[in-house]
């Protein structure tokens, strides 16, 4: 297996992970995220050699947590999902990770839209609906964005 492809490898095993315990439970578990980082530092090693490698990994988790953070503590985001943002900093490396993130949240204002039509379609012409809205699964949206920033050229 070459090195670009055990990279898709770990991806794709987080994303359906992520996404799957997302769908399901609405959470992302704490292992899931960390099985990823864990299996993501030595394959950035294994890529990139020591120093370079440890460098993407550590600045891919880091800046991954950070550049969903904000959204976080504003409420509009959880935990779980910046985790896994940082996770997947680590398996694609600080140099894609901006471009996995615009991409992440370019597929999730999709999602959102796509949530709101069908809401307000599935509203219409009925009375006393559930007003509560119940939180969007944003780790499909994370996924495809990472996995985007590994075959888009």
């Amino acid at each position: 297996m070459t090195g670009p492809s055990a990279q898709l490898f770990l991806c794709v095993a987080l994303a359906l992970a992520a996404s799957g315990e997302d769908l399901w439970r609405r959470r992302i578990s704490n292992r899931t995220v960390a099985a990823a980082l864990a299996a993501a530092l030595p394959l950035q090693i294994w890529l990139l050699g020591w120093r370079t490698g440890t460098l993407q990994w550590a600045g891919g988790a880091g800046a991954g947590f950070a550049v969903f953070l904000v959204f976080f503590l504003l409420g509009g985001m959880g935990g779980g999902d910046i985790k896994l943002m940082a996770a997947f900093g680590a398996c694609v490396g600080l140099s894609r990770l901006l471009e996995a993130a615009l991409l992440a949240s370019m597929a999730g204002a999709l999602v959102a839209v796509g949530y709101l039509v069908w809401r307000w379609a599935g509203r219409r012409g009925r009375q006393g609906v559930d007003q509560t809205e119940p939180s969007i699964p944003y780790a499909p949206a994370i996924s495809a964005g990472a996995l985007l920033s590994l075959v888009a050229v």
